[in-house]
């Protein structure tokens, strides 16, 4: 006969209690189990400089700058547990010398340069969306059609921007240069669309940027504890 203690149903109530109010503490049992040692993931603020991609339907505010705050909130949480973390932007500007004609194209292969040298786990390209249905929301990812780390990865951060957004958004293929440019897990994170005016809203705001940064990282976190930790 199973008898029920009184420190069995201490430890049952604390246990509760850690699931419905520890964010914190969560994040540090999500990478208990993964040894970051030598890891190292590349994150990639979209866009910068000349080209500062999308733009909210009433804030103005461009997507380059979006991406930029929620990549570097990101870049402090992996930091945090254990991984090493590398940025291709750092700044609000391209990367590109301001002698170069093609401007874009520089860009592009700089970021390139800098995952091949970095040999990173995943990469994770942030962006923002957008879509003529101001209707539209949640976060999208994309990956590269014969990349099966990729998809995973993608489908593993999907799941999480689901969670945070309420939606059923799936994670679809793309035909993108910074999922094509090198062979390592890469996908490109849409976060919201800027072009619905509540989620433009939302991005702009701090505590909304850390909440996707925090999606992201639990993501990439099941990724890696799944498909490359063993």
């Amino acid at each position: 006969m199973f008898v029920i203690h009184k420190k069995h149903i201490i430890f049952v109530s604390l246990l509760l209690a850690v699931l419905l109010c520890g964010c914190v503490l969560l994040t540090a049992l999500s990478t208990s189990a993964v040894s970051t040692n030598g890891m190292t993931i590349v994150l990639d603020a979209g866009h910068g400089g000349i080209d500062g991609g999308v733009t909210g339907v009433n804030s103005k505010v461009k997507e380059s700058e979006i991406n930029l705050s929620i990549v570097r909130l990101l870049e402090t949480q992996l930091a945090g547990a254990g991984f090493k973390v590398v940025l291709t932007r750092k700044s609000e500007g391209g990367l590109y010398a301001p002698t170069d004609k093609n401007k874009k194209k520089s860009d592009m292969k700089k970021r390139k340069e800098i995952i091949e040298a970095a040999e990173p786990v995943a990469v994770v390209s942030v962006h923002q969306n957008k879509f003529p249905l101001s209707s539209r929301k949640g976060g999208q990812v994309f990956f590269r059609n014969d990349s099966a780390q990729g998809k995973a990865l993608a489908a593993s951060i999907q799941e999480e921007f689901n969670a945070l957004s309420g939606g059923g958004l799936s994670a679809l293929k793309g035909d993108y240069y910074i999922l094509n440019c090198t062979d390592y897990p890469s996908v490109i994170a849409e976060c919201g669309f800027l072009s619905n005016p509540e989620e433009d809203a939302l991005l702009n705001t701090q505590e909304y940027q850390k909440k996707v940064a925090y999606a992201l990282y639990k993501g990439i976190v099941a990724f890696i504890a799944h498909n490359v930790a063993g």
